[in-house]
């Protein structure tokens, strides 16, 4: 719609010129006025203001006159219409818009909220929805929403502003992500959103190692230093490159090219009757390997036993190619 009032905005000024040029080139050889009084007379005469002619015109210049008063009327009535009409769609546009952002995001439950849009935010946002998990990003910059606007569920304002969070659905949502680029916003960010909601998890950005530990003391689950994660990989590279080169192969990327899967024991518990990881069978059934265990209050476990009892609330990490993790995903009807 946007396109076709543009269409007609263009059209709306190739005609407006169009009457200037054969106005001033009317006057300017009917009435031999010079360019700049056969501007003037044009000008004047379109506007319709009323003032006097620069001289006396014979029957033909007075005729010319009338036409381009008609014409002008006219061209510039529509033009203003067609101006005015995309003024007001534009607008129009932009609260319906609004209202269908709100109403998506009042419909969310158990969503990711994404605190600032930057480089580490953009990362985040790729991640999710390459598994397809709902999330909301809250970004002041409107240059950046209007460019990713189409990709993205977008709330335009500051983060630390309380009614912002909250339309963002704070409230409603099982996890935030805060990677504003100054740790004293994000300090701000994390108080306010664990005030709101008490059983999110809040993961938050921290630029300097003093503030990991007041972002944790604000409410933060994990606190992540993306400087002190890239020199430990560097470094890694170095003292042992081939586990490290390895490890980055296990892509996590999206559903068809992950090589690692978390399954809570309750999807399994819902389909088939396992009391440990032998009764799951994996291996055998989808080719992917268990490779840890998460029990229910947290503790890890690498590499467990074949006979170690599964308990609700608990979860397996598998490894496997992707087109095992699909056949496991489409066995269990995960996800």
């Amino acid at each position: 719609m946007i396109k076709l009032f543009r269409s007609k905005i263009y059209l709306a000024f190739f005609l407006m010129l169009s009457v200037l040029a054969i106005g001033v080139f009317g006057y300017r050889y009917i009435s031999d006025y010079s360019w700049i009084d056969a501007f003037y007379m044009t000008i004047i005469t379109v506007t319709t203001v009323g003032f006097s002619e620069v001289r006396p015109m014979g029957p033909e210049g007075k005729v010319f006159t009338v036409l381009l008063i008609v014409t002008s009327v006219f061209i510039f009535g529509f033009a203003i219409s067609v101006i005015t009409e995309y003024i007001l769609s534009r607008n129009s546009l932009q609260i319906l818009k609004k209202k269908k952002v709100e109403n998506l995001i009042k419909s969310l439950n158990d969503h990711v909220v994404v605190c600032g849009f930057g480089r580490n935010g953009m990362q985040a946002a790729e991640r999710l929805k390459a598994y397809k998990r709902p999330f909301v990003v809250i970004e002041k910059d409107k240059d950046l929403i209007e460019k990713y606007d189409a990709e993205v569920l977008f709330v335009e304002g500051d983060a630390n502003d309380d009614d912002i969070l909250q339309y963002a659905g704070v409230e409603r949502a099982k996890y935030l992500i805060a990677t504003l680029p100054d740790d004293a916003a994000n300090l701000f960010v994390v108080l306010s959103a664990r005030q709101m909601n008490k059983q999110m998890t809040i993961i938050s950005r921290a630029s300097l190692v003093t503030s990991q530990k007041k972002l944790l003391l604000a409410g933060a689950d994990k606190v992540i230093m993306p400087d002190k994660i890239g020199g430990d990989h560097m470094a890694s590279l170095v003292v042992m490159p081939d586990l490290i080169t390895f490890m980055d192969k296990l892509s996590m990327e999206g559903e068809h090219t992950t090589n690692l899967e978390e399954v809570e024991i309750d999807d399994f518990i819902s389909q088939i009757d396992c009391g440990s990881l032998r009764d799951l069978d994996l291996r055998r059934k989808t080719g992917c390997t268990i490779i840890g265990y998460i029990e229910p209050n947290g503790n890890y476990i690498i590499n467990p036993e074949a006979d170690l009892e599964l308990k609700p609330k608990g979860k397996v990490i598998v490894l496997g190619r992707p087109e095992q993790i699909k056949k496991l995903n489409e066995m269990f009807k995960l996800g």
